[in-house]
């Protein structure tokens, strides 16, 4: 259940980052109420998550996979470019990741 609370985390921080464009600067209610309530939440679950999963581990699984999460968002919903060095940045991001959670999974919680 730990990892469902890390992922809904990470779906929440993803959806309320990508409202901030939308809120152009908080003047347009929804959006910043999604912004809000998205961190929140994003919040929220984390803090649930981190009832299992180490902290070191959780977090750069957040902010890692939303990073990356954020960037593909910026390039299939706001026609931002996908240059090589972007394209890279990602995988590495993926990749370190991957990593972690290999390293988390072989010395145990």
């Amino acid at each position: 259940m730990p990892w469902l609370y890390l992922l809904l985390a990470i779906l929440f921080e993803v959806a309320a980052t990508s409202n901030l464009k939308l809120a152009q600067g908080f003047t347009r209610l929804l959006p910043s109420l999604a912004v809000v309530v998205g961190y929140a939440l994003a919040f929220y679950f984390l803090g649930l998550s981190l009832k299992a999963i180490p902290l070191s581990v959780a977090y750069a699984i957040w902010a890692g996979l939303g990073t990356a999460l954020v960037a593909l968002v910026g390039i299939l919903f706001f026609a931002e470019a996908l240059t090589l060095p972007k394209l890279l940045g990602l995988l590495l991001v993926v990749a370190g990741v991957v990593l972690l959670n290999l390293s988390a999974n072989a010395h145990g919680p």
